[in-house]
């Protein structure tokens, strides 16, 4: 990396106010404006995520279906975020992401046209997820890099925890706004408002003033990148095994979240009403949980919460998964969302606080392909066990593997618990 590049990661544009250290990220003018835009947006997101579950399975009454159109949108993940990474490595960031977010809002404005006009079927909502999967492939980790040339190394680890917040708080102002909108106006109103959204997050991020970019010198064709990002991960066995950590999470422990239009439907009996509520209560504590990872950003033991949450989560998952009833449902989905952040901010962190900076976005990418691109297997397998068994029964295997498989990662790993 180029002596300009060090100065420009560890001195950021700063606007000048006095803020409260848990919130010492919002210091950066450049991430204030992402945090204001990324709000607004992943509100509009989860919105078209919840009137996406419920509209397939009006089309199709299978849980089978809803696990088919998530791994139609986390497959291209699995594909293409290895090169994805690269081309994170290779070129702006800002530009690589306005250009996904334009994408992204294309694709929503057609799946609002498509339900307005009642054309919409199955195999519409499966294309139109695959082709946001690629986008997918290329902002996820071009967003996880940005932020440390936002706000530096020394408040990257309070930034995680602050960008964790705001998708929470999306988690919980979309689905409210979903379930209403789904009850009142139908799922069309819901992919519109999404597709509206992504203007707040493309102005924040013209709006920024970012240093010249300085692509990192590289050698080698685009194949040689990729798999020097792969050597590099293997020869640190606190990345592989954060990364091994991110892909029994993402494929188990929360692929209860793609039946779950299924299971306030027929296990609570709650509707779409139920099924906004259960989303909302996870937003709700997974932004406990993020306050609580900005709170102890600094305490040198986030190798140790990591470990906690690694092992309280799936206890929950499993209790979730026998309660009948829509109230206690709501508590401990809550606790779930408490254990989820906890779980995905910490591994977030611990890789960005270990990995060189010419690696970054080829690290992150893998980060994205273990947690989202492997998440179609967990989609299909937790999907054609609801069709067959049930909702409750699928879930209950899940956490189980989760908790199973997650604790012999922790043992042949050691050295994360300790991690600071």
């Amino acid at each position: 990396m180029s002596e300009e590049s060090t100065t420009v990661l560890s001195r950021p544009n700063i606007k000048p106010s006095r803020v409260p250290k848990v919130f010492s990220a919002m210091r950066h003018r450049n991430f204030q404006l992402y945090f204001g835009g990324q709000l607004v947006s992943n509100a509009g997101t989860w919105m078209q995520v919840i009137a996406q579950g419920w509209l397939v399975y009006e089309l199709t009454h299978s849980e089978f279906a809803l696990g088919v159109v998530s791994f139609a949108s986390a497959l291209p993940v699995l594909i293409v975020s290895l090169w994805g990474g690269m081309i994170v490595d290779r070129f702006p960031k800002r530009t690589l992401l306005v250009i996904t977010q334009a994408s992204a809002m294309c694709l929503a404005f057609i799946l609002a046209g498509l339900t307005f006009t009642g054309l919409v079927r199955e195999w519409h909502i499966i294309l139109l997820a695959a082709l946001l999967g690629v986008v997918n492939a290329v902002d996820a980790p071009a967003r996880q890099a940005i932020i440390v040339e936002m706000v530096g190394k020394e408040d990257l680890p309070n930034a995680i925890a602050m960008n964790s917040m705001m998708f929470n708080s999306a988690r919980i102002i979309g689905p409210s706004i979903a379930g209403i909108l789904l009850a009142i106006l139908g799922a069309g109103w819901c992919f519109t408002i999404n597709a509206v959204s992504y203007i707040a997050v493309i102005a924040g991020l013209l709006a920024m003033k970012m240093p010249p970019h300085r692509a990192n010198p590289i050698s080698g064709s685009p194949l040689n990148q990729v798999s020097s990002g792969i050597k590099y991960v293997l020869r640190n066995p606190d990345l592989w095994g954060l990364l091994l950590l991110a892909s029994v999470f993402g494929v188990f422990g929360i692929s209860y979240s793609n039946i779950l239009p299924a299971f306030a439907e027929d296990f609570l009996k709650s509707g779409a009403t139920g099924y906004g509520a259960l989303n909302a209560f996870m937003g709700v504590g997974a932004l406990v949980g993020a306050f609580l990872v900005a709170l102890y950003s600094d305490s040198g033991k986030r190798g140790a919460m990591l470990n906690i949450a690694n092992l309280f989560y799936p206890i929950v998952l499993g209790v979730f998964a026998w309660v009948p009833h829509l109230l206690p449902s709501l508590g401990l989905i809550c606790l779930l969302g408490v254990g989820f952040m906890v779980q995905m901010a910490m591994t977030n962190t611990l890789l960005q606080t270990s990995v060189d900076d010419e690696y970054r976005g080829r690290v992150m990418s893998l980060y994205a392909l273990t947690f989202f691109g492997f998440s179609p297997f967990g989609s299909l397998l937790i999907g054609t066990l609801a069709q067959n068994w049930g909702s409750s029964i699928a879930i209950g295997i899940c956490a189980v593997i989760t908790w199973v498989v997650s604790r012999w990662v922790m043992l042949r790993t050691p050295r994360i618990r300790k991690l600071p």
